[in-house]
């Protein structure tokens, strides 16, 4: 596959899809969920789970890229809100081709904005190794070790949370169902065994972000992705996410996701910067949590 060369494939997405999505990962967040709260948000009505959109855009890679196809980075930023009935596109471009053969691509998501204009809902950059190709030995990512503001609608600097979860096969089919994507390495008989997918994966930081901490009315704007080793399906992973900076003037906060083998293995590292300009309960402070 050469630099340069691009595809892309369109979609509409409907309530009945956030509201399965919901039900995968856990995320129920009021702004994905329940109309009258997206309403009473500066949203004005329910927008997409971050991480539905990022299982468009695996879907895409697998048609794109080829059967087998392997992530072992994704970057995202969600600029703009993807809503019910919006005619959204995903389009893939090859941005870099490594001398070992792992690919660069650009990733995004638009839809019809005014005028004709195109808006981004989700870009982003993903590595993917091909089938065939040896996958590279990976590191975690790099604490930013930025600094920010000590308090923010009860959220402070090393606020933790995290969850367990062991994802079945039934799960592995309904992502497939709901995403599209048709990955043999998803599958059942799959050799070793299925994996399980990024979006799926980092359902688990959704579900976190956005019914626990920072909690329910949280507004994704950024996620890095970094997988360093697969995850199956009957292995118990645990996710967590800690609050690394608070910006009080800007509502925004940024936090350290992880995800781990029961061995204590890292699967996933990475980062979100989220906005909880409509948090539920501003005045929660959060004591339940490290």
């Amino acid at each position: 596959m050469k630099e340069g060369t691009s595809w892309q494939y369109q979609r509409v997405l409907l309530q009945a899809d956030f509201d399965r999505f919901a039900r995968l990962t856990g995320d129920d967040n009021p702004i994905h969920c329940d109309p009258a709260f997206a309403r009473r948000s500066h949203f004005g009505a329910t927008v997409a789970h971050g991480m539905m959109l990022y299982s468009c855009i695996a879907k895409g890679l697998t048609e794109f890229v080829g059967p087998g196809v392997r992530q072992i980075e994704q970057s995202l930023m969600f600029s703009h809100p993807t809503f019910v009935h919006d005619p959204i596109t995903i389009s893939l471009s090859v941005a870099a081709v490594d001398g070992d053969g792992v690919l660069g691509i650009l990733t995004e998501v638009s839809k019809p904005g005014p005028d004709g204009a195109v808006l981004p809902t989700a870009t982003g950059r993903t590595r993917v190794v091909p089938a065939g190709v040896a996958m590279p030995v990976m590191s975690p990512l790099t604490a930013s070790g930025e600094t920010g503001d000590s308090m923010l609608f009860g959220l402070r600097p090393g606020m933790s949370a995290g969850d367990e979860r062991t994802f079945t096969l039934a799960d592995l089919e309904e992502y497939g169902n709901l995403s599209g994507d048709r990955n043999p390495l998803l599958r059942e008989g799959a050799k070793p065994a299925p994996m399980l997918p990024g979006p799926l994966l980092a359902g688990m930081f959704s579900d976190l972000l956005g019914t626990r901490l920072p909690g329910r009315g949280t507004g994704w704007m950024k996620q890095s992705l970094r997988f360093l080793r697969p995850a199956h399906p009957g292995e118990q992973l645990r996710a967590s996410v800690s609050v690394t900076r608070l910006r009080a003037d800007k509502e925004l906060v940024n936090l350290a996701t992880r995800i781990k083998h029961a061995s204590g293995e890292l699967v996933c590292d990475g980062e979100a910067l989220v906005l909880v300009r409509n948090l539920e309960n501003k005045s929660d402070n959060k004591s339940d949590y490290s």
